[in-house]
């Protein structure tokens, strides 16, 4: 079979790779329908975090089941499902407690010696504890499947950046970050009540989503203008609730400043130079709580799967640019020059 390799920076590759086999009686194999380029991915296509050489690469898909292992109880050959970006035993005490992310059993697609997500078909660890199920009928519905792919981590990321900021009904919301997970925190704030929700970004094509997604205000300021101006939109006080998608140190500085005393900051963008912009002092005196990490995507699937299926959300709208497989490495491409916001791979 056919799938996505990197080879170091700006180096991505479609390979043949032997395909994937039932190796554990609690594995599947699922063949994929749709994967996607995650903009975390980008990071080791610029070269900042390190892979090796046919490293396999892609870490979200959803798609039918093709075998199951005698030990698979919850899927048959031919559900159609769909895979948080985490793969996990869901029996261990983490599990159990939705924080599957720390599964000892688990791990990421495509880690080494692991099959990626942007490959022809890939085989499941724990596939009880992994796989999410969906209605057979969506496969074919173009309309609905991106909806569905976006679960399996930037709605769910969005989501966990929103519950650790505490989004509650008539609260006031920042997002920082316009990529797809500040996107989709928007559409979480939004879906959890939120009655103001003010966006920081400056590409129209990103806030125009933002704006059909929820957003009730626009920011494009960066850094000392940004805090300036959100405190300006609200009275001085600052947002109860400030969602960080970036990762960077500027952003959480922002994050940080721009929540209002008492309030509390969800990060899940991945972080990348150091924690400079986390300031205990200012977050002590003025009480603000700093909540998040890497999104338990697999116990939020369940949740969010109703509003995605019934149109109440629809995440999908962040993939602005469909490739087949071959077209994979343009979509790299796209992505780290900014000209895509996010690459949906058809197969």
């Amino acid at each position: 079979m056919r799938a996505t390799v990197i080879h170091g920076p700006n180096d991505i590759r479609i390979e043949e790779v032997p395909d994937p086999r039932i190796q554990q009686p609690t594995d599947a194999v699922v063949r994929v329908l749709n994967a996607c380029i995650c903009g975390s991915d980008l990071w080791a296509y610029r070269g900042v975090a390190s892979r090796e050489a046919g490293q396999r690469i892609g870490h979200e898909f959803l798609g039918v089941v093709e075998e199951v292992g005698p030990e698979v109880t919850g899927f048959r050959a031919g559900d159609l499902v769909v895979a948080p970006f985490v793969w996990s035993d869901g029996t261990c005490d983490y599990c159990r407690e939705g924080l599957q992310t720390s599964c000892p059993h688990g791990g990421f697609w495509g880690q080494v010696g692991s099959d990626g997500g942007q490959g022809e078909a890939v085989r499941v660890p724990f596939a009880d504890g992994t796989l999410v199920q969906l209605p057979k009928e969506a496969a074919g519905d173009e309309k609905l499947l991106p909806g569905l792919l976006a679960l399996s981590d930037v709605m769910a990321t969005g989501h966990h950046a929103a519950v650790s900021a505490r989004v509650r009904p008539g609260s006031t919301v920042a997002v920082v970050g316009d990529g797809a997970v500040g996107l989709c925190g928007v559409l979480a704030a939004a879906r959890l009540g939120a009655e103001r929700i003010i966006a920081l970004g400056r590409h129209q094509a990103r806030t125009d989503i933002a704006r059909r997604f929820g957003a009730t205000d626009v920011v494009a300021e960066r850094g000392d203008d940004a805090i300036e101006k959100i405190k300006e939109l609200t009275g001085g006080q600052g947002a109860h609730a400030v969602l960080e998608a970036v990762g960077t140190e500027e952003s959480m500085r922002t994050a940080i400043s721009i929540a209002r005393d008492g309030g509390a900051v969800g990060y899940v963008g991945v972080p990348h130079g150091g924690s400079a912009g986390v300031d205990i002092g200012q977050m002590f005196g003025r009480n603000v709580s700093l909540n998040g990490g890497v999104a338990p995507a697999r116990a939020y699937i369940p949740e969010l799967l109703p509003d995605v299926l019934s149109g109440r959300i629809d995440p999908g709208l962040v993939f602005d640019r469909t490739v087949g497989l071959d077209g994979v490495p343009e979509g790299y491409r796209a992505m780290d020059n900014r000209a895509a916001l996010k690459v949906r791979i058809s197969f």
